[in-house]
């Protein structure tokens, strides 16, 4: 018997601790009720003003319909009351009429008479006094017209003045275009001069040819592979074409807006350097030297435009050698801003 009292001392008693966790979660449980409860509350009192705001609102507005409705309906009744009471008024004319008559025939009737006279003028003022309330509404309904014509005036003088103002924007514009015409034959002028001019700096070098109204400059002959600066031997030729162009820009007046444009170019095949992510970053790095590099040479930038069009502006569609250093180049073109 002591044996086994002993062993059942022995055994682990687990209760406890079950009843611990369920009651630490049973307190969880009501911890984010309270919370879930307490979020509710607050939001329904922000709806709850929100809607309170909102009812006050509709009110306001059916209010004010209501006193729009009600000045609408005051000034029809008192129009009819003006008309009932002319039309009272000459009842009570063929009244005080019959009365005089009734009058002259009786004279016990004389003091109803005053009396019927007293209540005739009492209508009378009330008459006249609606009178002239319809009178006051007449003058304003007459100012109100005299408003609404002088601003069909006003927006009569605007329309003229906007048709006025059309034809000379016309007429300017026709002038305007006839200047850029003749401004665009001045500069298709010195672009020839242009062209000559480079034609016989360059001769008749392979690596520089003429596309079109365009000077195209082999990259070989400016930059090394994959590079954006300039060959020390590129000098000599930029030089020269920088030379051409500083003298025409002497010759041009000032006022034409003329830029020389120098686009990059690059083959298909694709680049990722640190340097240059793509052959657009590439062509750009180009061009822009090309441009920096004609700036120092006297140039003013205002007349440089640098442009970049990676491997998407090909001379040769093909895939050879050939083809790819036909495609890496830069352009020179003389054209208008």
């Amino acid at each position: 018997m002591a044996g086994r009292a002993l062993r059942r001392d022995r055994t682990l008693n687990v209760w406890p601790g079950y009843v611990d966790a369920l009651t630490t979660l049973l307190l969880s449980v009501v911890f984010l009720l309270t919370i879930f409860v307490t979020g509710q509350f607050f939001l329904s009192q922000e709806i709850s003003g929100r809607d309170t705001v909102l009812d006050r609102l509709n009110r306001q507005i059916s209010e004010l319909n209501d006193l729009l409705a009600l000045e609408r309906s005051g000034r029809r009744t008192l129009e009819e009351t003006a008309a009932a009471l002319r039309s009272n008024l000459q009842s009570s004319e063929v009244e005080r009429r019959r009365l005089q008559d009734v009058l002259a025939t009786d004279q016990g009737a004389q003091g109803k008479a005053s009396e019927l006279g007293r209540q005739l003028e009492a209508e009378k003022g009330a008459t006249n006094r609606a009178l002239s309330q319809v009178e006051l509404l007449s003058q304003q309904i007459s100012a109100m017209r005299q408003q609404l014509a002088a601003l069909e005036d006003a927006l009569a003088a605007s329309e003229t003045r906007d048709r006025e103002s059309q034809a000379r924007i016309a007429d300017l514009g026709s002038r305007l275009n006839v200047a850029l015409a003749q401004r665009v034959q001045e500069l298709a002028r010195y672009r020839s001069d242009f062209f000559g001019r480079l034609r016989q700096i360059l001769g008749n070098r392979t690596d520089i040819r003429i596309v079109g109204d365009r000077f195209v400059l082999q990259s070989e002959v400016l930059f090394a592979a994959g590079q954006a600066t300039l060959r020390p031997e590129a000098g000599p030729e930029l030089d020269r074409i920088a030379a051409a162009i500083v003298e025409l820009n002497r010759q041009i007046p000032s006022d034409i807006p003329w830029v020389l444009r120098v686009d990059g170019h690059t083959d298909a095949r694709p680049i990722n350097s640190a340097a240059f992510p793509s052959n657009w970053a590439l062509s750009a790095a180009r061009a822009i030297a090309v441009v920096q590099y004609m700036v120092g040479r006297g140039i003013p930038p205002q007349r440089l435009l640098a442009g970049a069009f990676g491997e998407f502006q090909p001379l040769d569609a093909g895939s050879s050698d050939e083809a790819y250093s036909r495609n890496r180049r830069i352009e020179l073109k003389l054209t208008e801003r």
